[in-house]
């Protein structure tokens, strides 16, 4: 997943969303398969959702916290998803596409992060944006970070539980 060097954090963030949406498309479209390729793209769909949460957690909620009324409360209760999500993922990534809690799995997460998005798109992304702008752009020593670099990938591993 590629941005351009102007895009702001916000809508970082929402083309992110956008691009875990095609993802969630693409595996749908193979409901009820066990090949490889499900593998892959649950991997991806992990991968992705971890760095975006990394993003938000690291730049988008202080800046909520801070420059939005109600911002703390809404940070937290983002936060709070984000934990369910984190172990609906961890579930995910312990089965194989042929187990039979898969896909239900599967649809759990997507149902997760589909209502999460929806609502968040209308709240904290439209109190924040401007403020974003200003405020949130990553910072070492005090300069601007280069935007490219807070989209490099998260490095992670598929770890898998032996089975029984």
């Amino acid at each position: 997943m590629t941005h351009s060097e102007n895009e702001d954090l916000v809508q970082l963030l929402i083309t992110d969303h956008r691009e875990v949406e095609e993802l969630f498309r693409e595996l749908e479209g193979l409901a009820g398969s066990t090949g490889d390729e499900v593998g892959t793209l649950a991997e991806r769909v992990v991968i992705e959702l971890v760095r975006h949460s990394v993003a938000e957690e690291m730049y988008l909620y202080p800046t909520t916290r801070e420059h939005v009324p109600g911002g703390a409360k809404l940070a937290d209760q983002e936060i709070s998803e984000h934990a369910q999500a984190e172990r609906t993922m961890k579930e995910l990534e312990r089965l194989e596409p042929g187990d039979a809690q898969f896909w239900p799995t599967l649809h759990t997460l997507m149902t997760e992060i589909r209502s999460t998005s929806r609502r968040r798109s209308g709240t904290c992304s439209r109190g924040c944006r401007t403020r974003c702008r200003r405020t949130c752009w990553p910072t070492s020593a005090g300069r601007p970070v280069p935007r490219r670099s807070w989209r490099r990938p998260a490095r992670t591993r598929r770890h898998r539980t032996p089975r029984r």
